[in-house]
C-alpha cells in the first residue's frame, strides 16, 4: 500500500527557503574561493619584486678600482650574514699566514665542539687534523661549519674569543655596522652586517691578501674520498666571475658576494635576501649587467693581456690602456717598460734562497701577469731578481705560484714586500726551497 503525502503551502514555502539559502551559501563559498585565489596571485606578484623578495633584501654594486657606487638598495640595512661570515674567518686566517703564525701546511685539530656543528660540514672526527690549505678550500667550496670552528679555535683559543677578534678587525677595516658572534655564520641574533660592510670586507681582502684570493675561484675540492663543488654558481655561469662566497640561513635568505673582472674593469656586488639560490644569482647577474652597461656608456677600459710566446715567456711589455669615450679613443702610455722573463718550472729541492710571492693561481697566464705587474710596480727594488712561475700540485689541482727570486736573505725579501705593499700589491716573503 502506498501513502502519498502532500505538503501544505507553509511547508512548501519552508522547503523553497531552505533551497534558496543553500544556493546562496554555495554561491558565497564559490566567491570566497575565487577571491582567495586572486589574493594568492596578487601576493605572488607583489612578493617577487626586489623590494618584497624578503624583508632582508638589500644589494650593492661598486667599481672596485674607483670605489664608485654603481647601485645600492638599503645598503645600510642590518641583516644576518649567514655563511658570508666565513669571508672574515678566511681574512683572519690569511692574516695569520701573512704574519707567519701558521703556514699552509700547518695542521689544525678538530675538537668535539667543532665536530658537533650543524651542517654544512666536512665531517671530521674529534682528534683528526686538517691542514690550513685544506681548511681554506673547505670553507670556500663546502662552506664547512665544522672547519670554521677549527680555524677559530686554532687562532683564537675559543670561538667566542675569535668572534671578538673578527669584530675588532671589522672595525679596523671600516665595517662600522657589523658584529660577529661565531666563525661560521650559523644563526645568532647578535650576528649582523650590512651590504656596504660586506663590500668593504671583499675590497679589503683583495687589497690586503690578494695573494690568497685565487682560492675563491676554486670550483671543486677533493678531500678523502669525496669531492665538493663550490656553491658560487656564478663561477661557471657568469663571464668574468672569480669569487667570492655564498651564504644562507632561514632568517637571511640566500646571499652572495661576487667579484667579476671584465676587460680590466672589476665590479664587486652583494645581494642579500634571495628567495632561492637561483633567484639570488639571477638578481646579481641583472645588477652586474646593468652596471657594466652603464660603465660602457661612460667609457670602457680595455686592457689587453701581455703577449706570451709558445715557450711560456712573457715578451717585453708594450700593453697600452685605451679609454673609449663615445667615438673618441685616447691612448695612455703605461709608465715604464720592463723586460720581464717568466719561467715555468717545477719546484725542486735544489732551488734555494729567499724570494717573494705576489700570488698563487690556478691559471698559468694569470700568474705570469702578476709577476709582470709586480716588476713594473717596483723596478728599482726588483731589478736584480729572477721572475718565476712555479708549478705545484696541491692535491686538488695545479697551482702556479707567482714569485720573484734571488734576494740576499729574508730581511731583503721582507723589505721588498713592504715596498710592494705600499703600492697596494699583495706580497709575502718565501724561502724558494719551501714547497708550501
Amino acid at each position: 500500500m502506498r501513502f502519498k503525502t502532500r505538503l501544505g503551502p507553509k511547508a512548501m514555502a519552508t522547503v523553497r527557503t531552505d533551497e534558496s539559502q543553500s544556493m546562496w551559501q554555495l554561491q558565497g563559498r564559490r566567491i570566497y574561493c575565487a577571491l582567495s585565489v586572486m589574493m594568492l596571485i596578487i601576493a605572488a606578484v607583489v612578493f617577487t619584486t626586489p623590494a618584497a623578495m624578503a624583508r632582508t633584501y638589500t644589494a650593492m654594486v661598486i667599481d672596485a678600482e674607483t670605489g664608485d657606487v654603481l647601485h645600492e638598495y638599503r645598503a645600510d640595512h642590518k641583516v644576518y650574514p649567514a655563511s658570508l661570515t666565513k669571508i672574515m674567518t678566511l681574512y683572519m686566517l690569511f692574516d695569520a699566514l701573512d704574519s707567519g703564525k701558521v703556514s699552509l701546511s700547518t695542521r689544525m685539530e678538530v675538537s668535539k665542539r667543532a665536530w658537533g656543528q650543524a651542517p654544512s660540514k666536512l665531517g671530521l672526527q674529534p682528534g683528526e687534523k686538517i691542514s690550513v690549505e685544506d681548511a681554506i678550500l673547505a670553507l670556500v667550496t663546502k662552506s664547512a661549519n665544522d672547519i670554521a670552528v677549527v680555524v677559530a679555535e686554532h687562532l683564537g683559543g675559543t670561538e667566542i674569543k675569535f668572534a671578538q677578534m673578527m669584530t675588532a678587525k671589522a672595525r679596523q677595516i671600516g665595517m662600522k655596522n657589523t658584529t660577529f658572534r661565531n666563525a661560521s655564520g650559523l644563526p645568532n641574533r647578535g650576528q649582523l652586517t650590512t651590504a656596504r660592510d660586506m663590500i668593504r670586507l671583499a675590497v679589503s681582502l683583495r687589497k690586503d691578501y690578494g695573494n690568497y684570493y685565487h682560492y675563491f675561484s676554486t670550483q671543486k675540492f677533493s678531500y678523502g674520498k669525496r669531492t665538493y663543488g663550490n656553491h658560487n654558481n656564478l663561477l661557471a655561469s657568469y663571464y668574468g666571475t672569480d669569487g667570492i662566497k655564498t651564504g644562507y640561513i632561514n632568517a637571511s635568505g640566500f646571499n652572495l658576494v661576487a667579484s667579476v673582472n671584465r676587460n680590466g674593469r672589476r665590479l664587486i656586488g652583494v645581494v642579500f635576501g634571495g628567495r632561492t639560490a637561483r633567484s639570488r644569482d639571477d638578481q646579481m647577474k641583472k645588477l652586474l649587467d646593468q652596471a657594466y652597461l652603464d660603465l660602457k656608456k661612460d667609457g670602457e677600459i680595455i686592457a689587453p693581456r701581455p703577449r706570451i710566446s709558445p715557450d711560456g715567456k712573457i715578451l717585453p711589455a708594450d700593453t697600452q690602456l685605451l679609454m673609449a669615450k663615445q667615438n673618441n679613443a685616447n691612448e695612455v702610455e703605461q709608465p715604464g717598460r720592463i723586460d720581464t722573463e717568466t719561467v715555468v718550472a717545477r719546484l725542486s729541492p735544489e732551488t734555494g734562497g729567499w724570494g717573494i710571492q705576489v700570488g698563487a693561481f690556478s691559471d698559468q697566464r694569470r700568474a705570469q701577469e702578476a709577476v709582470l705587474a709586480a716588476a713594473r710596480t717596483a723596478p728599482d727594488v726588483l731589478r736584480l731578481t729572477r721572475a718565476a712561475v712555479e708549478q705545484q700540485s696541491n692535491g686538488s689541482g695545479i697551482v702556479y705560484r707567482a714569485r720573484l727570486l734571488g734576494f740576499g736573505g729574508e730581511q731583503e725579501a721582507r723589505s721588498a714586500c713592504a715596498a710592494l705593499r705600499k703600492e697596494k700589491v699583495a706580497c709575502i716573503p718565501v724561502n724558494a726551497g719551501d714547497a708550501g
